[in-house]
Order: C-alpha cells, then structure tokens, then sequence
C-alpha cells in the first residue's frame, strides 16, 4: 500500500506547514486545541474529527516523531506528498492548491479531501498509471486523468459523510447530551442508582431545535420524575439499568452497552459518586449509509465527468467508526447499493465505484480495513469494463 513503508522526516512537516501558511496553520491549531481541550462529547467528537491536523502538529516535536505510530507515518507521508505536488505545479495552480489546503483549514473542514486525493493518486503510480492532477493544473471538472497503456480514464475524487445517511446526526447527539449532562450530574445527585433512558425518535434528530426540544422533553421527565414521555417525534423510557455482569466502568459498561444495542444506537454514559446514568437513542429507521454513498455517486456522475473517457468514482466515506465500516462492508451493504446504482442510467459514464474510510487511508489492517486498500465494483455494463488497460484500477475487488 502507498506510503506503508515512509519514514517521517521534519523537514516534511516544516515544508507542509510553509504551504498551509504559518499564520493560519497556527490559528487552526490553536482553534482545534481549544475546542478538544472542552471536557465533553462534542470536544471529544472535535478531537476524533481533526485528529490529523492534531497528529501533524503533535509530530513537530522530533521525539513524537520518532515514535510515529504505522498510521501517523501516513499522515506525514500525505503532508510530504502536498509538498511534493506543490513543488511541481506552476504559480496559478500552486494557489489552486494553496486554496484548497485553506478551505480544509477552516470551519468544520478538514484535509481529509486532499489526502484522499492524494491518495487515490499514489494507489493509481503504484498500478502502473501515469496520473495527472488534471482538475488543478487544468481546472477539469475531474481530479485525475490516468493512462495506461493509451489509455485514459478521469477520476473523480469524492467525499461523502456518513451523517447524509444518518437519521440522528451524531453531531446533534453530541450537542444534546452535552446539555442534558450537567441537568443529570444534578439529578444523580438525588437519586442515586444506575439508570437507563431510552429514546426512539421516529423522525431522527438533525437540527438544533429538535436537540433544544427533546432536551427540554429529558428535563421535564426528570423534574417530574416520570418514567415515560411519548409523542409522534419522540418515545422516552427511564428505566432501571441492568445488564448481565456489566460493571460500572468507563472500560467494562460501554462495551457492553454497544453489544446490548448495536452499532447504530447513540450511547452516553454519565457516572458520579458510583451513580450511573445511560442515555440510549435510536430513530425509527434503520440507518442508509450507503444510500447516501451512490447518491452521491449519482450527483458527481452527471456534473463531474466530461462523458468523453471512462470515469472511475473514488468516494471517500468520512465520519464513520471502526465498526460501523467494517458491519458496511461485511453484511455487502455498501457491495449491494453500489451495483445497483451501476445498473442505473446515471452510472453510464462510470466504470467503477471505490470506496475507502479513514481505515484504508491510514493503513489499518483487515478486519477493520478493507483488504485491498478499498472497496472497488465494476461495473459491466461499461464497454471499457473488461479493457485489460484499466483492468488494475476497474477489476472489482470483491
């Protein structure tokens, strides 16, 4: 795999910080560092989000470096590769670049797009393709031109957040239990024991003012010391906590809360003076995750691809845990929707589908990564489907 065998270098790291600009690279990390510092979910989440930027920063030390773990020897190696293609792009395409690091500085953003890109790329030399970084040296609709043999095929790079196919966003659960939480702290207080508060939201939660309104719901079933609060958006039930052998621990209970409830539940647990409080929350529906992909996939295929050549679809799956990818890939939930969608007119131009997470680009080993580096379908309907030329970028993976 690219990158597996990459020694960090610091003058890699000081040469990527000089192309963010050291001006904003130091408000970055000083906005990420404040925000991770905050002792709740949604600092945690922050930190989990922009764990690459942190890593980056983190390994400016040269003894930090030194100790790089496998998967911050990647990060380091995509910093280098930034550099590298900055170095060969001409003034106007090296701003091209430089404005594409600066979105992914800002805001909720992340570089997470470009690495993939980058990425994507290097698995493309290492097949045997010659790549051109067309979208930014020619300001192509596609990232990527690639040639083997005389023959070409564009490649679109593409990010898609697992939350598109979320009834309840993980954001918003973060936000609603960082509000509730010092409300329970008090509760607890008073009523010590070991609880547990279900939630079924029928119609998912994925604005501020459904956070502001079941917040205010969990209140008032506290205050009133209710054990149920039901409407058409929003089922809750306090109940005893009991699980078989669980043990109050922040190692032992929340793995056995998420083999209790499965991988799509939302879980938060709140200890105090050997007092334990879970909130569990699930929406009506069960989630589509990969739905949400070959929309996507749809949406890029009809304004991405000039049409002219074959075109490959590298999706990036963002904002998506261990295993929450590895239940994708193995119940052939991603497989599944993706060669649907081939079949349908808007996959015309496309020869194949590849989908990778956070796991492939950071070299995690199978189970948790895909065994190949990624997910990649063919799709057989494509006259250049079976072109022996394209073979190593087309061939499906599984």
């Amino acid at each position: 795999m690219p990158f597996a065998d990459h020694r960090p270098d610091p003058a890699d790291l000081d040469r990527f910080r000089t192309l963010c600009g050291a001006r904003l690279w130091a408000k970055r990390l000083g906005d990420l560092t404040q925000r991770a510092a905050v002792a709740s979910l949604s600092g945690k989440a922050a930190q989990q989000r922009h764990a690459l930027e942190l890593v980056l920063a983190r390994l400016a030390d040269p003894r930090a470096l030194a100790r790089a773990t496998p998967a911050e020897r990647h990060a380091t190696a995509f910093a280098r590769e930034a550099v590298k293609l900055a170095e060969r792009l001409p003034t106007p395409q090296r701003a091209r670049l430089r404005a594409e690091i600066a979105a992914g500085l800002t805001g909720e953003a992340t570089l997470m797009p470009l690495f993939h890109l980058l990425r994507t790329a290097a698995l493309h030399r290492r097949r045997g393709f010659e790549v051109t970084f067309a979208g930014l040296t020619e300001d192509a609709s596609y990232d990527l031109l690639i040639r083997r043999e005389g023959v070409e095929a564009e490649v679109v790079c593409e990010t898609v957040s697992a939350e598109d196919g979320r009834e309840v966003h993980r954001g918003d659960w973060c936000a609603l239990v960082d509000k509730v939480n010092p409300d329970l702290q008090t509760w607890l207080a008073a009523h010590p024991g070991r609880y547990l508060l279900k939630m079924t939201l029928p119609g998912g939660m994925a604005t501020d003012s459904q956070v502001a309104e079941l917040h205010r719901r969990i209140a008032g079933l506290l205050t009133a010391e209710k054990r149920q609060d039901s409407s058409a958006d929003a089922v809750l039930k306090l109940d005893p906590l009991v699980l078989a052998g669980a043990q109050a621990t922040r190692q032992g209970l929340p793995a056995q809360l998420r083999a209790q409830f499965g991988e799509e539940a939302h879980l938060a647990v709140t200890q105090g003076g050997g007092s334990v409080f879970v909130m569990a929350a699930r929406a009506g529906r069960e989630n589509s995750i990969s739905a949400a992909v070959t929309r996507r996939c749809a949406l890029v295929a009809e304004s991405r691809l000039s049409g002219t050549r074959p075109g490959l679809l590298a999706m990036f799956v963002e904002d998506v845990d261990r295993a929450e990818w590895r239940g994708l890939r193995d119940r052939l939930e991603l497989e599944g929707a993706a060669r649907r969608w081939l079949t349908e007119p808007a996959a015309r131009h496309v020869v194949a589908v590849a989908c990778t997470s956070r796991m492939e680009l950071f070299g995690v080993a199978p189970p948790d990564g895909a065994p190949e580096g990624e997910l990649r379908f063919r799709n057989p309907g494509h006259p250049a489907g079976k072109n022996p030329a394209l073979a190593p970028a087309v061939a499906s993976s599984n």
